[in-house]
């Protein structure tokens, strides 16, 4: 080794450190929150009943936060980034069917009931989000939680 740090290590950590915490912050808003308007939200996409929706609003958002907080400090690494990026695949699937059958979805739900762009933006959004993803499991190993157990 030279010493050097290679620049894919840098976007790796960030990414990595950027997705880990957009998913603590949408789970924490969540959270702290009633269920029911997150649950309302779910609603919305027109694939649950109320009742399932509410027990996706209550699960949901813990999901995120360890998912998040997992990703964020490198624990399981290439997991965690697996993991959140199928989340994503799944919030687009959702997002996507939504905006093709012109539901009327007034808030999506990402974070929390307060404002909402219209469901193209947070689709595009969510490709950003999918990259991120992509270069957290492909570089994010560099100061990891799961690198420095492997240097003991």
């Amino acid at each position: 080794m030279n010493g050097k740090t290679d620049p894919k290590e840098i976007l790796g950590l960030l990414a990595r450190v950027a997705l880990g915490g957009v998913f603590i912050y949408a789970g924490l808003v969540k959270a702290l929150a009633p269920a029911e308007e997150f649950g309302y939200a779910i609603e919305s996409y027109k694939v649950l009943n109320s009742q399932h929706s509410l027990w996706a609003a209550y699960l949901t958002p813990w999901v995120e936060l360890y998912a998040g907080l997992l990703l964020a400090a490198g624990v399981f690494t290439r997991w965690s980034a697996l993991f959140t990026g199928a989340m994503l695949f799944f919030f687009e699937a959702l997002l996507g069917q939504a905006w093709l059958r012109k539901l009327p979805v007034t808030s999506c739900g990402c974070f929390g009931s307060t404002g909402s762009n219209s469901l193209g933006h947070e689709f595009a959004q969510n490709l950003g989000l999918l990259l991120l993803a992509w270069a957290a499991f492909k570089y994010g190993a560099a100061w990891s939680a799961d690198r420095a157990v492997e240097k003991l």
